[in-house]
């Protein structure tokens, strides 16, 4: 029998070296992996069954949804499938979101859920419910914000339908970056469609509300 060597250079035989798997014992090794797999992914499963049976069952009929919007908790009789824009517009009674596409192409209905962005006409209230709710009204509860204040002087808008839309997402982005590049103004309006064209507008009024800012 030829020799071989180990690591550490001595002569050994084949014999001694470590035997192959054989085909039944990668069978039943194979069998055991699959078993704990099975037995996780149930558990999981039975932790998610759990979870949806302690939480309330909703619809089809209206019920109670509560939503803080603009600060204030605020509770409708919703049905599971209304959005979030629908809850504000025809229920809150606040107009400032507007219905545009109704599909997340427009950003017309833009508004902050936790201070981030979010197309209002994706989301089902039922969604939002425990989540901090902020509109265009309620940005200018205190008067006309430093965005507000810059797109009305540089004239930012024509018809106005889009303008909520871009104020809330160039709000935020303001909030995390209070010095934004041109690239990055942009890019945070990627999401918004103005069918009047007013977008060199609207850019300049971010770089100049970000002017504003203190240092």
């Amino acid at each position: 029998m030829r020799p071989s060597r180990d690591t550490a250079g001595k002569a050994v035989l084949a014999g001694d070296l470590a035997a192959p798997v054989s085909r039944r014992t990668f069978i039943r090794g194979l069998g055991t992996t699959a078993v704990s797999a099975a037995t996780l992914g149930a558990s999981s499963a039975a932790a998610e069954l759990a979870q949806a049976r302690a939480d309330p069952p909703r619809g089809p009929h209206a019920g109670p949804v509560t939503l803080a919007i603009n600060g204030e908790r605020r509770t409708f009789a919703l049905e599971p499938r209304v959005t979030l824009l629908e809850a504000i517009r025809l229920h809150a009674g606040l107009t400032g979101p507007k219905e545009g596409c109704d599909r997340g192409a427009c950003g017309a209905c833009t508004v902050l859920l936790d201070g981030v962005p979010v197309y209002a006409c994706m989301l089902l209230a039922v969604e939002a419910e425990g989540r901090a709710i902020t509109t265009v009204e309620g940005l200018a509860q205190a008067g006309p914000t430093p965005v507000q204040k810059a797109i009305v002087a540089v004239d930012g808008l024509q018809c106005g339908y889009c303008t909520p839309g871009f104020v809330m997402s160039l709000t935020a982005l303001l909030k995390r970056n209070p010095h934004p590049s041109e690239a990055e103004v942009r890019k945070a309006c990627s999401g918004h469609l103005c069918r009047c064209g007013s977008y060199p507008r609207v850019f300049a009024a971010a770089l100049a509300a970000a002017k504003a800012n203190p240092a």
